[in-house]
């Protein structure tokens, strides 16, 4: 085998190895960046990179590689989930940095911030004055959880006593000229009421591009006639 036609196996290979990895692993690699799935991300990049391009080194031994690291990960991750325990090791636990709008100068020590990173990341909440703050926690995968205080807090219609309106879960019910029946099967619509909505509209499955039930209960219509340029 060429060494080209090598590297092109072995990219593909690496790829669907980290494919099949984030899908085991869930959702959770890619949102939430905990101390061992930050460590778990890093080195499967670096192997899947070596697999890629190091084809001095038997492929085998990257595939075992892979192997090796997805168990300790898995079994971390199921750890981290069945006791608050090991979570709280393995994950870590929130930090908070202000408490009662007193920055606790001993947590900023502890997790390496300074008070210039906390105004920055405070400014990414919207916020630039300190004093509107009354609770920030560091959460474990690096984000900042903020509580202000409640004369800074935004007015709901619940505290000028208004019944807040009624909305839904968006549902869509046609993309591509073609009726989700799915998504009919699992929710209050079904497809005779769709087509007496289509009718009263005139059109038909085949010239929808997108349809959908709005949050307020609103069917939403698409045509592919909207895109069309007109024919001379």
């Amino acid at each position: 085998m060429s060494v080209f036609l090598e590297i092109i196996i072995r990219t593909f290979t690496a790829f669907i190895i980290l494919w099949i990895f984030v899908h085991i692993l869930g959702k959770r690699t890619i949102f939430q960046k905990t101390y061992h799935l930050f460590i778990a991300t890093i080195t499967m990049g670096t192997i899947a990179g070596n697999l890629t391009f190091n084809y001095k080194i038997k492929f085998i031994y990257f595939i075992l590689s892979f192997i090796i690291m997805g168990s300790v990960i898995f079994t971390l991750n199921i750890l981290s989930v069945k006791s608050q325990r090991f979570r709280e090791r393995i994950a870590g636990k929130p930090v908070t940095l202000i408490q009662e709008g007193k920055i606790l100068e001993a947590s900023l020590q502890k997790t390496g911030f300074s008070i210039d990173m906390l105004k920055q990341a405070l400014r990414g909440k919207d916020i630039f004055n300190m004093d509107e703050v009354d609770w920030a926690i560091l959460e474990v995968n690096g984000s900042l959880s903020v509580l202000k205080k409640a004369e800074y807090q935004n007015i709901t219609r619940k505290d000028v006593n208004l019944n807040p309106p009624s909305y839904k879960v968006p549902v869509e019910l046609i993309m591509d000229g073609a009726i989700l029946s799915e998504n009919l099967s699992n929710s209050t619509y079904n497809e005779e009421w769709l087509n007496k909505e289509l009718e009263k509209r005139n059109t038909k499955v085949s010239e929808i591009a997108y349809a959908v039930v709005g949050t307020k209960g609103n069917l939403y219509i698409d045509l592919y006639q909207d895109s069309q340029q007109p024919s001379n």
